[in-house]
């Protein structure tokens, strides 16, 4: 376990939902985690893909007590500039929000997409679950 701050890409956050493998490496960070809330959004949507209804995927969210951050127009503007240095590693939005608000905020951005460890951005720090 490590004492520094860490942002959770929804994958991550998914990943510890549905026991996949790096489960245990996200639970481990999970105390004080960030989320932006377009991640949040990301794995509220998957849950509602899987048939869960809403009153669950609020009750679920709520359990992790995460430390939920608004997409604002700071972090909007970072994610826009991330987009050339990232397109070749073909990062979503999504993606882009939770790095733009890791950066912000000086934290480690928690991901399982691989093509996260090529990236190498000035003030990014990236942490593969798998």
């Amino acid at each position: 376990m490590s004492d520094e701050w860490v942002v959770l890409d929804a994958s991550a956050l998914l990943a510890l939902l549905f026991n996949e493998a790096g489960a245990d490496a996200v639970a481990a960070r999970l105390v004080g985690a960030t989320i932006s809330a377009v991640n949040l959004s990301e794995v509220a949507a998957k849950l509602a893909d899987q048939g869960m209804p809403e009153e669950g995927i609020t009750a679920t969210l709520r359990e992790f007590d995460l430390d939920i951050r608004p997409f604002d127009a700071s972090q909007a503007r970072m994610a826009g500039a991330l987009r050339t240095v990232t397109r070749s590693a073909g990062l979503s939005l999504g993606d882009r929000a939770c790095l733009a608000l890791a950066q912000s905020i000086g934290a480690v951005a928690l991901t399982a997409d691989r093509a996260w460890a090529e990236l190498a951005l000035e003030g990014l720090r990236v942490q593969l679950i798998r």
